[in-house]
């Protein structure tokens, strides 16, 4: 009796685990069958994150696992669909990973579970080039047997593997020619020349890889204003690793680049205009080959869009001294992350204008000289176009027209902003031009605005003149009549008597 027990006992347990046991589960005749062939896809599986699971094959391909008889075990009646494809893989995958409570209770998995609507409003949701499909599958960046957990170095997704995983397809000249021309093939060649690419290729996978900055499964194309790369998110995107402290510990970077750039003018244009013209850090940095701009580089960067600025610092006496010192052009005097609007207070000799940097211990130097001097210019336009202003602004209160003399201001402002960029020459006879110019149009516009305000008086006062002489003509009138009435009723009683 006890014996018979011990093995009614046995048998129990051995059904129960071979049912229950996710590790003897996933060990049925499917599996079997294809190591008995060779079937590589056998292998891959062994080493497969949903084998560990307690999958086996028949969870995705279904059928009958426990059957010995291959045609019994891939019945279709017993719910055998073979090898999915394009959208069906998709499909298949989501029936797990779009339910939450399953991926948590069941699997005990804290992966996200929203994949699948992620990819659908990504860019790889687009339908393939046959019509039928999507671009894009899950199978296409994770494999479809011998899927490895993210942080396995042999997964085609961990971050030392990205790249190559996204190259499979963007570098493949013919097949992006399908469905986008004008998207660059060499972004991982320009990759791999970049800061971020030669650390990762060393081995740091803390670096940005394609998926740091595109984003996973919810990938956009640029020109989507919920992208990570659309250019109002761009410096939010660099700053997920660039604003943190701990994460940049090691690099020797500072992590304020963010919040300098966010108070510069760069930045107010961009992230509190959209602005989408204004430079975000991939217009400076580069987008896949972002590498810091070395010195004799800077100019060069800055000069794609300030050209005549750059040209005329070329040209000027500054860029040889500067080329002996070693020293970046346009960042010595306006910074880098956090530039601020240029204004007469940059120029001259007093201790916030930078021109006092390196001239400000010699007064008797040409240097010190002519920032000094191009300051009293500046300062006597900026005196001139107030006092025009004020006119111009006295006058239109007045509801005098006075269109020509505001249209003459803004030919005003435009030489103080002509002035700022000859700023970039040091040449102090081309500055005085440009200046003089201006004075002479703030001149005209205030005269104007003066000889309005003066109509505006001389019209007041012919009026109050006007109105006087009505006024004293009236009471002449009416005394005259008054007297020609008494005259007559003196008559009348003359008469009567």
């Amino acid at each position: 009796m006890n014996g018979r027990y011990r093995g009614f006992l046995t048998t129990f347990v051995l059904i129960f685990l071979l049912h229950c046991s996710p590790a003897l589960r996933a060990q049925d005749g499917c599996l079997t069958c294809h190591q008995t062939m060779e079937d590589p896809r056998a292998a891959l599986f062994l080493k497969d994150v949903h084998k560990a699971k307690g999958f086996s094959c028949a969870d995705c391909h279904g059928g009958n696992r426990n059957a010995e008889d291959m045609e019994t075990a891939m019945d279709p009646d017993a719910g055998f669909r073979g090898v999915p494809s394009g959208d069906e893989i998709t499909e298949m995958c989501s029936t797990c990973h779009s339910d939450g409570s399953a991926m948590v209770k069941t699997y005990n998995s804290i992966l996200p579970w929203g994949q699948k609507a992620l990819l659908e409003a990504s860019v790889h949701n687009k339908l393939a080039s046959n019509g039928k499909e999507r671009i894009v599958n899950c199978a296409t960046c994770h494999n479809a047997h011998g899927i490895l957990p993210v942080e396995n170095p042999a997964s085609p997704v961990y971050p030392l593997n990205v790249t190559k995983t996204c190259g499979k397809c963007h570098s493949d000249a013919s097949y992006m020619r399908i469905y986008n021309p004008t998207i660059a093939v060499d972004q991982v060649d320009k990759y791999r020349t970049s800061v971020h690419g030669k650390k990762n290729a060393s081995g740091d996978r803390k670096v940005a890889e394609c998926a740091s900055c595109h984003g996973s499964h919810e990938i956009r194309s640029a020109k989507d204003v919920k992208s990570r790369v659309y250019p109002t998110n761009v410096p939010e995107t660099c700053s997920s690793c660039h604003s943190n402290p701990e994460y940049m510990a090691g690099y020797g970077i500072e992590s304020d680049q963010f919040e300098k750039y966010s108070k510069s003018v760069h930045g107010k244009a961009l992230l509190e205009k959209n602005d989408i013209g204004a430079p975000a850090c991939n217009d400076c940095h580069g987008n896949h080959a972002a590498t810091p701009p070395g010195v004799a580089s800077v100019s060069n960067v800055c000069g794609t869009c300030h050209a005549l600025n750059a040209d005329l610092f070329a040209q000027s006496p500054h860029k040889e001294a500067f080329d002996e010192a070693d020293l970046p052009e346009c960042e010595t005097c306006h910074g880098n992350h956090e530039i601020v609007s240029a204004s007469e207070k940059l120029l001259g000799v007093s201790d916030e204008a930078v021109c006092s940097w390196c001239h400000g211990g010699d007064p008797e130097s040409k240097g010190y000289k002519t920032a000094a001097s191009m300051r009293l210019l500046a300062d006597s336009m900026d005196r001139a176009e107030r006092r025009a202003i004020g006119l111009v602004e006295d006058a239109e209160q007045k509801g005098m027209e006075i269109s020509d003399a505001k249209f003459k201001l803004r030919d005003a402002r435009q030489a103080i902003l002509q002035s700022r960029t000859m700023v970039h020459s040091f040449d102090e006879e081309r500055f005085r031009e440009v200046i003089t110019a201006g004075i002479a149009v703030t001149a005209v516009a205030g005269s104007e605005a003066n000889e309005a305000i003066d109509e505006y008086y001389f019209r007041r006062w012919g009026l109050v003149f006007a109105t006087s002489m009505l006024i004293l003509l009236s009471i002449s009138l009416y005394v005259y009549i008054r007297k020609l009435e008494k005259r007559k009723e003196t008559g009348t009683r003359n008469s009567a008597g």
